[in-house]
């Protein structure tokens, strides 16, 4: 399924590949990378990728796991 939109498709689908992973969907994470390879995703951009990936997911336990409160300035109104 293509989409129009204003992320261009390869962005699109190395954001799948993030969701993908975040969720433990094997198959997406398959599907997505094979289609941004397809559409143009370096080694170096899957690396990358899955780097800012792995920073994320730990960050984000870790602010979880230590109950950091979020800073006033980011909370949506």
């Amino acid at each position: 399924m293509t989409v129009e939109g204003a992320i261009d498709p390869l962005t699109r689908e190395m954001i799948y590949i993030a969701v993908s992973t975040a969720n433990a969907c094997q198959y997406c994470v398959q599907s997505h990378t094979a289609a941004a390879r397809a559409r143009g995703m370096t080694d170096a951009q899957h690396g990358e990728l899955l780097t800012i990936i792995g920073l994320a997911a730990q960050t984000n336990h870790l602010a979880l796991a230590m109950q950091v409160a979020s800073d006033p300035e980011f909370e949506v109104r």
